[in-house]
């Protein structure tokens, strides 16, 4: 069983070779650069971006999302266009869309939108700044830019705010589970990692790509202190058998299923409530403010 973020980095494993020939072909303009006008009709290919622009007012103009889109609820309602591996061509292009959003790893899915002469704009989501950079192209790309600024210093502010109440004394080693079979993490280059240091731990896993597999091995040397799994990684129906029983986190009650994994995994507008549920699993018996418990 493995997340949906674990499936949108199969894609990415996928298209990585077509993407690295891309970059080294050169293309001088950002992603997100202004166009003559606003796209009144948006095909999104990622959840997150789909989030983004719902939360700055564009969602109207939305036309067709991802298969794993399912918030906000008017999202979810959208014509379905592409999974994590493939997208309809044919039928994107029937929408008339004016713009097509997705991520760099979707290069080669996107090349016969490309070809059919549609605008095609693939945004980072790898880092925390891309959570803003990504607000900022799209605000641009949509004509909603004065609410995507709002919306980002709102954002920082409440980050502030829960950072501030962070306890200082202790940085627990916090593990990721993504998938269980094999077992899959996040290393130190994720977004995911940039959260658990912002709620005031570390990534348990020394990995330098942002996803990838672990062995069970490495997981038993590491004994991280707190274990938080998506629910969709299988992890609860393992967490009695080896290596995951051996571990002190799970001995100790200090292994975590987080029932809503977007807040966490998705690097669009809801991080703060995936910080708001670490900091106080990361720190029982802390206090943050600003947090609002799910």
């Amino acid at each position: 069983m493995y997340s949906k973020r674990l499936a949108a980095l199969f894609l990415a494993a996928v298209c990585v070779a077509f993407f690295a020939s891309a970059r080294m072909a050169g293309d001088p303009r950002p992603a997100w650069a202004a166009p003559s006008r606003p796209a009144p009709r948006i095909v999104s290919l990622i959840p997150s971006l789909t989030e983004d622009l719902f939360a700055i007012g564009a969602g109207p103009q939305v036309v067709g999302v991802s298969q794993a889109t399912d918030y906000p609820a008017a999202a979810a309602r959208l014509p379905q266009v592409a999974s994590s591996a493939s997208l309809d061509a044919e039928r994107i292009v029937a929408f008339h869309p004016d713009l097509v959003v997705g991520i760099p790893a979707q290069a080669a899915l996107v090349a016969p939108l490309r070809r059919a002469g549609l605008r095609v704009a693939l945004l980072r989501d790898d880092s925390f700044a891309d959570i803003f950079t990504d607000l900022q192209g799209l605000g641009t790309l949509s004509g909603h830019a004065h609410e995507a600024a709002l919306l980002a210093e709102r954002l920082r502010k409440r980050t502030t705010a829960l950072a501030s109440g962070v306890p200082r004394h202790a940085r627990p080693r916090t593990f990721v589970v993504l998938g269980v079979d094999p077992i899959y993490t996040v290393g130190r280059r994720s977004y995911i990692a940039q959260l658990i240091a912002l709620a005031g731990g570390t990534n348990a896993a020394s990995l330098d790509s942002p996803y990838a597999r672990y062995s069970a091995e490495a997981l038993l040397q590491a004994q991280p202190d707190v274990v938080v799994a998506d629910k969709n990684s299988g992890f609860a129906a393992v967490r009695e058998r080896l290596p995951w029983s051996a571990l002190h986190a799970v001995q100790d009650h200090r292994a975590y299923v987080l029932a809503d994994p977007d807040i966490l995994e998705n690097p669009g507008p809801r991080y703060n409530d995936g910080l708001a549920w670490l900091i106080p699993r990361l720190h029982p018996g802390g206090h943050s403010a600003g947090y609002r418990g799910r």
